[in-house]
């Protein structure tokens, strides 16, 4: 089945330009994942992105997963919520010192809890943190209704938009 996208690209040009969110969890907590694993990131990926028609990782095999792991310039980091998985990020370090929001979304028991906002803080600030001097991301219509509103509330401003005809795999339709 095919279906109209709209994809908004987002950028931020120095870090005052972050207008930071808190979350309403005490327990919020922030892990990097230092050692490469398929199954967590699978599990991640899966997770978050089943509602919102992430598909181009699901056929990965465990060799695909650490060879873009272990890249140095990529970064995967957890939210967790009293001890529970609640969401990741993934950033990457990109030449003339861009670092882009790869992926980041929360899993569906955590979504409408307040914490979207906070994550995507830290996320923000972990790019910067990375010697950013440019932090960018895109978000479509496919995601989750509020990312983009999220994506702006914390600073992002848009500077591109694009509309395409995409391929929804059956098991989404």
């Amino acid at each position: 089945m095919k279906r109209l996208v709209k994809t908004t690209y987002l950028e931020m040009r120095e870090p005052g330009q972050l207008r930071p969110a808190k979350s309403g969890y005490d327990r919020f907590q922030l892990i990097q994942s230092e050692i490469a694993s398929p199954e967590f990131n699978r599990f991640l990926y899966a997770g978050v992105g089943a509602e919102w028609f992430w598909t181009s990782r699901l056929s990965w095999t465990d060799t695909d997963w650490l060879a873009h792991l272990n890249r140095p310039e990529t970064e995967i980091w957890a939210a967790h919520v009293s001890g529970t998985p609640a969401g990741y990020f993934e950033l990457e370090f990109q030449k003339d010192k861009r670092v882009e929001v790869v992926y980041f979304g929360l899993l569906p028991t955590f979504i409408g809890t307040g914490i979207g906002g906070a994550f995507l803080t830290t996320a923000i600030s972990r790019a910067w943190d990375m010697g950013a001097e440019r932090v960018w991301v895109h978000t479509c219509t496919l995601d989750h209704p509020k990312a983009l509103q999220n994506y702006q509330d914390r600073g992002f401003k848009i500077f591109h938009t694009e509309e395409a005809m995409e391929e929804i795999p059956e098991a989404f339709s």
